[in-house]
């Protein structure tokens, strides 16, 4: 599946600090459960991605008032 592909897979998404000072993504769908941490510089690198590809998505036109898929 590539990024640009749509899924019916659902998923939870939950983002917070760590006790050890890391910044985790934890994703958990279909009994997998995914914990990814990041150096806080990393999670604001992540961010300011994550900032770009929405306002990417904006000026194509995206899905407005859809609320995204979790």
């Amino acid at each position: 599946m590539g990024i640009d592909k749509e899924s019916d897979i659902s998923a939870n998404l939950q983002i917070g600090p760590t006790t050890l000072g890391m910044v985790r993504i934890y994703l958990e769908a279909d009994g997998l459960e995914l914990p990814l941490d990041f150096e806080p510089e990393e999670a604001e690198e992540i961010a300011e991605e994550l900032r770009a590809a929405a306002e990417a998505a904006r000026s194509m036109g995206g899905a407005k008032g859809k609320s995204p898929k979790r």
